[in-house]
């Protein structure tokens, strides 16, 4: 098994350039499948230099799957502006793209953490079945956004104490769908502390 390290790149997006960081897959026969991982609120910091970000990129590498985890429009140095989750599903899908065109015909895995998993269920529920096979959503804030509904497939991780996204909201959007969602005991919406535990989550939940 390799040991891939994130590398730079960039991708061609709808309003310019989206600088994105890449993480090969582990296995020494190349990749299983390509995974796309979607950072928190820019508002508030968050890039695709996030802690949560690259562990989840790391356990998909680990997985098998090449990972991508752009800076949407305005973040960093990818061009554009923010547009609070709507226009970022475009980019999403221009990363999409670009790694489907990479590597194609294979599986795809739609993850995010807060406000990424708001962008990446817009995605999903955009592009239908098609190629995506799973999607992760780590702290989705569904008190902000109105998120739509999801396959009854994914993963949803919450810290208990998560005083960003809170549980209680996350459970009212869950629960009509019938949609399990882990609980982290004792951890907030950063999952400080917990980014071993997350990975071991989403590890155990993935072929």
């Amino acid at each position: 098994m390799k040991s891939p390290q994130f590398q730079p790149i960039t991708v061609a997006g709808p309003v310019g350039r989206l600088e994105t960081l890449l993480l090969d897959s582990a296995w020494d026969d190349g990749p299983r499948g390509i995974a796309l991982v979607a950072h928190p609120n820019p508002t508030q910091g968050g890039t695709n230099t996030n802690k949560v970000v690259q562990t989840l990129a790391k356990v998909f590498s680990r997985k098998g799957y090449v990972a991508f985890c752009p800076n949407l429009r305005g973040v960093g140095q990818s061009e554009g502006e923010h547009d609070f989750g709507s226009a970022e599903v475009d980019d999403m899908a221009a990363v999409l793209a670009h790694a489907q065109a990479a590597y194609p015909g294979l599986p795809v895995i739609l993850a995010g953490f807060s406000f990424g998993t708001f962008v990446q269920s817009q995605l999903r529920e955009r592009l239908g079945d098609g190629p995506i096979a799973r999607l992760v959503l780590v702290g989705p804030a569904t008190a902000k956004w109105n998120f739509p509904t999801v396959p009854a497939d994914t993963l949803v991780v919450h810290g208990e104490e998560d005083d960003v996204a809170p549980l209680a909201a996350v459970f009212d959007w869950a629960r009509p769908q019938g949609l399990p969602v882990v609980v982290v005991p004792g951890t907030g919406h950063f999952f400080h502390g917990k980014l071993t535990t997350l990975a071991d989550i989403v590890n155990r939940n993935l072929e």
